[in-house]
């Protein structure tokens, strides 16, 4: 029987406790660093080697008779993206997230483009994007910034918010429930935002440059922490980067307006680039669609269909080379055989 007073405060209730059986030891990995994760217990806090299983903050997790992870349960959410590095991999942001919180800072152009990349990443995840517009003191025209952001939203709650002053704390609480994520750019407020949500300086803040407006990775791992109202927060680190990865689902949605308007094409395969009869192009020189959105979904698609190619081709890799590695195997079984 799991003792799940203390795992509570972590998220644990009916439906978590239904992914494990009577004889297993839940928790949940809280941090994530160097091959070992920081897990929550029913008997407490403990380290714990991943082994051969790639996990992220917000994981469930059985642990076996060492206290190591034995298995991953299933997620109801993932936020991922697409690594930095040269490899076709996915790395993993945070699991099990219920709303994600999207920084947009006000104290520069709200840019509208990584709102809507970091959208498509939400939505493929699974889970609820709310847009917190940070910073909103530091605005010099919080009107029109936040048309700007309204424009992409498609229907997601925008809120105005400043950490410094408190404005719009309790409206975003209203919003929240289960594990929380805040995603964004360095510089964006993030910590603050969290620490807001927290009821204290649980996270360390620095402040932006004042030439690019860029921050410190302030927060440098994502940490599970509990917050004060009930439910659970994953801070991240800032990400200058936001690749997406097989995020098809997620991008019908960030663009739902251009999917609406493309049923009204001659063509079902129309690129918008200037094929006949083509609606989208139509409402685009109908000052109906905004250009720079349009070339953004372009952008994001092409971006993301080279990303699934490119996951193909290191998966037949990885086939190529296991098929390979079992007939050298079996080669060498037939040449002992035959001695």
């Amino acid at each position: 029987m799991v003792d799940s007073d203390l795992l509570h405060r972590y998220g644990f209730d009916d439906s978590v406790a239904a992914l494990f059986t009577a004889t297993e030891r839940a928790a949940r990995v809280v941090r994530v660093d160097r091959g070992e994760s920081t897990v929550v217990a029913a008997d407490g806090e403990l380290r714990a080697r991943s082994g051969q299983h790639v996990v992220c903050a917000g994981d469930w997790v059985a642990l076996d008779e060492n206290g190591d992870i034995d298995r991953i349960t299933e997620r109801r959410s993932l936020i991922q993206r697409a690594t930095v590095s040269a490899r076709s991999d996915a790395q993993l942001l945070a699991a099990n997230v219920d709303t994600a919180l999207i920084a947009v800072p006000l104290d520069r152009d709200p840019a509208l483009g990584g709102v809507e990349r970091y959208l498509a990443l939400i939505w493929e995840a699974g889970s609820q994007p709310v847009i917190v517009a940070t910073k909103a003191d530091a605005a010099e025209d919080l009107s029109s910034a936040l048309a700007q952001i309204h424009s992409v939203a498609m229907g997601v709650p925008v809120l105005s918010l400043s950490a410094a002053t408190g404005a719009g704390i309790d409206e975003l609480i209203e919003l929240l429930s289960g594990a929380v994520a805040v995603l964004g750019p360095s510089g964006a407020g993030k910590s603050t935002l969290a620490n807001a949500l927290l009821g204290r300086n649980h996270l360390a803040t620095n402040a932006v440059r004042d030439g690019d407006h860029r921050g410190r990775h302030t927060t440098v791992a994502r940490e599970l922490v509990p917050l004060p109202f009930g439910g659970t927060l994953i801070d991240t680190p800032g990400l200058r980067s936001v690749g997406l990865w097989d995020a098809g689902a997620g991008l019908e949605q960030t663009f739902a307006d251009i999917e609406e308007l493309a049923r009204g094409c001659r063509f079902s395969d129309c690129a918008h680039g200037g094929e006949p009869g083509c609606a989208v192009q139509r409402a685009v020189d109908a000052d109906e669609l905004p250009e720079r959105r349009l070339e953004s979904y372009r952008k994001l698609t092409r971006e993301n269909e080279w990303m699934a190619d490119r996951s193909d081709a290191r998966k037949q890799a990885e086939r190529t080379r296991s098929v390979k590695v079992q007939s050298r195997a079996l080669r060498a079984m037939y040449r002992e055989r035959g001695h």
